[in-house]
């Protein structure tokens, strides 16, 4: 994208995607887990009744739709997580994950539930490496090369999901969404991230506002049944 064009959408009213990832103190989720979940929440926003034509969030939608595609992830627990579950928005479940999403909110105008959550301190572990990529997951792909906080990579991850809804063709978004939007998040292997970068396929480079450079390259995002990297050990 061109910088006349960033510079269009960064004039135009500014708003944010909220999620919020249940952790409890005790049972913490895994981290694949919470960021497959995440990437679901976004995609089930996106294709929600109430996100397009006269639905209660189609405004709120379109309008950060136009802007940037900004993501936040706060996290609760106990009180805070039954507080968030009443205002509106969906939840979406993982293997153990929680993640509710929200319509998108004017970047400083938080609910106040919503405000009060924290964003740091969103650090999750794998107690074990990821599986295979299930038979017909959509893939998104990690950049090996990038740190990120837990909360910073569910919004990358969400993003990547975002980036191949929208380079669907119809046909594949409705097999996808029928199926459940089964997806795969893994890093790649070193040695093919610059290929996958190069490849044609939706590529997700952060704006910057947080933890890494503007204009790092954090998540490729493979089709469902795509060709996957043969080489090195996905995480």
């Amino acid at each position: 994208m061109s910088s006349d064009e960033t510079d269009l959408r960064d004039e135009k009213p500014q708003f944010v995607l909220p999620l919020v990832v249940r952790i409890e103190r005790d049972a913490p989720p895994a981290r694949t887990d919470a960021l497959e979940t995440a990437a679901r929440a976004v995609l089930e926003i996106l294709t929600d009744g109430r996100s397009s034509g006269e639905g209660e969030w189609a405004r709120a939608m379109a309008d950060w739709q136009d802007a940037r595609i900004r993501k936040v992830v706060r996290r609760a627990r106990g009180a805070e997580w039954r507080r968030a579950c009443a205002l509106p928005g969906i939840t979406v479940t993982g293997a153990e994950a929680e993640v509710r999403v929200f319509p998108p909110v004017p970047l400083d105008g938080w609910p106040k539930d919503l405000a009060r959550l924290q964003v740091s301190g969103t650090d999750l572990d794998d107690p074990a490496a990821p599986g295979p990529v299930p038979e017909g997951a959509a893939v998104l792909w990690f950049n090996p090369d990038l740190d990120m906080s837990a909360g910073k990579s569910m919004a990358q991850a969400g993003h990547g999901a975002q980036l191949l809804w929208w380079a669907m063709p119809e046909a594949g978004r409705e097999a996808w969404r029928e199926a459940g939007f089964p997806l795969a998040v893994r890093t790649a292997p070193a040695a093919d991230w610059p290929a996958l970068t190069t490849s044609g396929l939706p590529v997700v480079r952060d704006a910057g506002f947080t933890e890494i450079a503007p204009g790092s390259a954090t998540v490729v995002s493979a089709f469902p049944r795509s060709p996957v990297p043969e080489s090195g050990n996905l995480k």
